[in-house]
């Protein structure tokens, strides 16, 4: 949708505070980079990589290795790449993906057999509060259901998950209820819906904007940063349900300075770049309910049966979050934009599963530019971080941590 923009007046939207204690040594950057001075005799070692370059490395070996590429996984305990091939009677695309950097491990299911599954899920099992991804670690489709998937519906999935073969897939029982994280409240505002910025970006005609969750936009077409105050943005373009779950919103000023940053609270975090998600990859959340949350990717290109409809194309994690926190800003530690917080189960007491829709197909689809790539200082911002003071816990370093609440507005006026 085409949407006038009207000046109003000079805004950022930006993280508050409600951020955990010792976020700031969690996300510092770390003296993981590449070894590539390695000696001849361990060419074919692999390499030590930081997830992002992991990332840039499975992309090369996809195209390289054609068919007999089955997916890949980063293996954060030894930092590399690990690559799962289907050899067949070429034994040469090992040697290949061996000589990138990558550990190779054989599998059975290729790629092709693996979609395939997925398309038969799509149209014999599109039940509500049903989702699924290709799981590279265990080579098979991942099937989640959640409380709401019961009696016939739970034997249709079963029965659609057996005809696609032993080793194919695999299912899985959530506790909680797939939604998406929209809720009453502060952060960004419209009526009484609340959700998170994502990142700021530079729209295709060089203006100042931000993205977001998609199911937000389209509930809703002017957003502010205080509830009951002014619009100060308004939504460009929106996709929900469908192939993914984004928004660009533009800022009503074109003067609003957006910088290309998440704020942490007592800190910010450069963001350079939008970068690819890879299974096994650490990644961290910020959001207007929970703050700040770390976890794992688990699967990509997920298929996700809300109760609105049907999202495919992304990220599953393990990342907790809660009403409030869509839209919110997924990212790595040394500053890369991986995605958008969509909606999932659970909450941050209990965990569960939450899903993303990835950056990089979002500022594709909408034009956008983001960080370095961006014009001027736009690029990614913070996300309203408000009333938040439960912990930011997910599936890693930042698991136990406290969090100071500290919701002043942290934009440039």
């Amino acid at each position: 949708m085409s949407h006038k923009r009207i000046p109003k007046r000079k805004a950022a939207m930006a993280a508050g505070g409600a951020v955990a204690l010792g976020a700031a040594a969690i996300l510092l950057p770390n003296a993981n980079a590449s070894q590539d001075g390695a000696p001849d005799d361990a060419a074919a070692a692999p390499k030590t990589l930081r997830a992002g370059d992991a990332s840039d490395l499975a992309s090369q070996l996809a195209g390289l290795l054609g068919d007999a590429f089955a997916g890949s996984y980063y293996d954060g305990e030894n930092k590399q790449l690990v690559v799962n091939v289907v050899p067949g009677d070429d034994n040469n695309v090992i040697v290949q993906a061996k000589k990138a950097g990558a550990a190779v491990r054989e599998v059975d299911n290729s790629m092709t057999e693996l979609e395939a599954g997925a398309r038969t899920l799509k149209s014999e099992a599109t039940i509500p509060g049903t989702s699924w991804a290709v799981d590279p670690r265990t080579n098979k489709i991942l099937v989640t259901a959640d409380s709401t998937v019961t009696g016939d519906k739970w034997d249709r999935l079963e029965s659609t998950v057996r005809s696609l073969g032993s080793g194919m897939a695999t299912v899985k029982k959530s506790a909680g209820t797939f939604k998406t994280f929209v809720s009453g409240g502060d952060a960004i505002f419209s009526g009484g819906a609340r959700c998170s910025l994502g990142f700021n970006v530079t729209a295709g005609d060089g203006s100042p904007a931000f993205l977001t969750a998609g199911h937000c936009a389209v509930a809703a077409d002017q957003w502010s940063d205080a509830q009951g105050g002014q619009p100060i943005a308004t939504v460009d373009q929106a996709v929900f349900p469908g192939e993914g779950d984004f928004a660009l919103v533009t800022y009503d000023d074109p003067a609003t300075q957006a910088p290309s940053e998440v704020n942490l609270g007592d800190q910010t975090l450069a963001i350079s770049r939008a970068a690819e998600a890879t299974v096994g990859q650490e990644v961290f959340r910020m959001g207007s309910t929970t703050g700040l949350a770390d976890g794992q990717v688990l699967g990509l290109n997920a298929t996700v049966n809300y109760p609105e409809g049907t999202v495919t194309g992304l990220i599953q994690t393990n990342v907790c979050a809660e009403p409030g926190d869509s839209g919110g800003s997924m990212f790595t530690r040394d500053g890369l934009a991986v995605g958008l917080t969509s909606g999932g189960s659970g909450d941050c007491a209990s965990g569960g599963e939450t899903f993303f829709q990835p950056v990089t197909t979002a500022l594709e689809a909408v034009g956008a530019t983001l960080g370095a790539e961006g014009a001027g200082d736009a690029g990614a911002g913070g996300e309203e971080a408000g009333a938040g003071d439960q912990p930011g816990a997910g599936a890693g370093d930042a698991a136990d941590q406290g969090v100071e609440d500290d919701s002043g507005p942290a934009g440039t006026h």
